[in-house]
């Protein structure tokens, strides 16, 4: 049978599809991390408090970056290079969604509006994260190579998304709560095209690497649409509410350091 946890088991057990899965996860969490990075560099003095948070978003994404290429380590692969039809970040960027790396890239300082769209689109994205890892914690919390990363990732993720949803709620309350609403729901909306395009490219590299017959591919891409289908329909409104977390200040202080991997 077909079901989320034979899926990933497959593709943890193959040192090629596990090499491309951490490659493509590594990726992606070290250009969170640059990009963070010169967020803080550039918030405008009137959001300095940020700063910290921001640096701290950063050392989050770095690490999880290295802990994807420890995993690899360990089973004495060296990463591959992502494919540009599997590069989230990139796709996303190419919607409009964010800020530009051309504008990060710069020396100018950011405005308001830029960091109330960072947070946005940090909301939504984190979002995904969150929940990605939750699933994988749920599947292979336990297990003894990757239980510990993706523990340590998934508590990051909620980190992360509660302080989205915080920063987010403040400023709201400072009078920008149309304007935040506007971004969430146009990040989301792209975010959600972005995942299917993404996915159904994942799942074909993977397709080609494990051998999949036609038919599994073709179930695979079937559930992929699905999932678009709902969230198209309204399944992205989970991505748009805010609501005070649980965990406040979930990014005050320094990061956790990344577990070693013998």
């Amino acid at each position: 049978m077909l079901s989320a946890r034979s899926l990933f088991t497959e593709i943890l057990d193959n040192d090629d599809s596990f090499r491309l899965f951490c490659s493509i996860a590594a990726s992606g969490e070290a250009q969170g991390g640059w990009e963070n990075g010169r967020i803080a560099a550039l918030i405008p003095a009137s959001h300095r408090e940020l700063g910290p948070r921001i640096v701290r978003h950063g050392a989050d994404e770095d690490k999880h970056g290295r802990i994807f290429n420890a995993l690899l380590r360990k089973r004495g692969l060296d990463p591959v290079d992502v494919p540009t039809d599997t590069d989230y970040t990139m796709l996303l960027e190419r919607q409009g969604i964010g800020l530009a790396h051309d504008k990060l890239r710069a020396e100018e300082p950011l405005t308001e509006y830029d960091i109330i769209t960072y947070l946005a689109h940090s909301r939504v994205t984190e979002q995904r994260a969150a929940e990605q890892m939750q699933l994988l914690c749920r599947l292979f919390g336990d297990h003894p190579d990757i239980g510990r990363a993706v523990r340590m990732i998934s508590n990051d993720e909620d980190n992360h998304l509660a302080y989205c949803h915080e920063e987010l709620l403040r400023l709201a309350a400072a009078g920008h709560g149309r304007t935040i609403q506007r971004i969430l729901r146009e990040s989301a909306l792209a975010e959600i095209r972005v995942y299917r395009d993404v996915s159904l490219a994942v799942m074909a590299h993977m397709g080609r690497l494990l051998g999949w017959p036609k038919a599994k591919s073709a179930a695979l891409a079937a559930g992929i649409h699905t999932v678009y289908g709902y969230e198209r329909l309204g399944g992205w409104r989970r991505m748009v509410s805010l609501r005070m977390p649980e965990r406040l200040d979930a990014l005050g202080g320094p990061a956790k350091p990344a577990p070693e991997f013998a």
